[in-house]
């Protein structure tokens, strides 16, 4: 008869003598040796196929919009993020958003550049606060668009009239274009960074967002069935940062 005992332990030979208990040991450890070699082969393979989102949680199309796409390059630390949607405005918004969930108090920041080619205007890349990943929810963002208008949007009410308010000057957007937007409470503040790397607010509004919201950056291509693809580098979220001080 076969002698087994558990898994480990190979069929001996037809015989009712036992096998030597150093013959189950090295055949046991054999077992678990090769099982430990396939989980190192697999488990890598895995983490190398599954999407990175970087800092952020979730990558998800908002609204009428084809199928967007978010590429995260650690070696760059750069968010390459395509995204359709006729646009962010009035009172619904179609575009593609890598988002983080949080409470409180933060600061987005990030370089944004549209790349060489020729470009729909209102094209728009965003940083931006917003209550849920509903089209119409309530919002704020700083918008970086592809003609170089740089503009603090928002929508106070969901389902409401989005408002804006823009920068006197335009940005060369084929050059990288550090933007900032702040909460504070109620309060959201856009700021633009100058040649010395320095950031001068150039808008505000107050806008009664609750915990938690949805924060990231976004890509409108302003055309219903366009997509459009902006470059995201240096981004960063600052949790609780110091209050805001208008005007500085």
């Amino acid at each position: 008869m076969r002698a087994v005992t558990n898994d480990c332990v190979p069929e001996g030979p037809e015989s009712d003598t036992p096998l030597p208990p150093a013959h189950y040991n090295d055949r046991c450890m054999s077992r678990r040796l090769a099982m430990l070699v396939l989980l190192c082969l697999v488990v890598p393979l895995l983490a190398f196929s599954a999407p990175s989102h970087g800092i952020f949680q979730g990558s998800t199309d908002i609204g009428a919009a084809r199928k967007g796409s978010s590429e995260f390059d650690p070696a760059t630390v750069t968010y390459t993020v395509s995204g359709g949607g006729a646009n962010m405005w009035e009172s619904a918004d179609a575009f593609h958003f890598d988002w983080q969930k949080l409470d409180g108090d933060a600061a987005v920041t990030a370089a944004i550049q549209f790349p060489p080619g020729t470009h729909v205007p209102h094209e728009k890349a965003v940083l931006i606060f917003r209550q849920s990943l509903d089209p119409a929810s309530e919002y704020a963002d700083v918008a970086v668009h592809a003609n170089g208008l740089i503009a603090l949007q928002y929508r106070a009410v969901a389902g409401g009239i989005t408002d804006d308010i823009a920068a006197t000057e335009s940005a060369d957007t084929t050059k990288p274009v550090t933007v900032r937007i702040q909460r504070d409470g109620d309060l959201y503040v856009a700021s633009i960074a100058g040649a010395d790397g320095k950031f001068a607010q150039f808008a505000s509004a107050v806008i009664a967002l609750h915990d938690p919201m949805y924060v990231g950056i976004g890509v409108c291509a302003h055309e219903a069935d366009g997509m459009a693809t902006v470059n995201f580098s240096k981004v960063a979220i600052e949790r609780h940062p110091k209050p805001v001080k208008m005007g500085s």
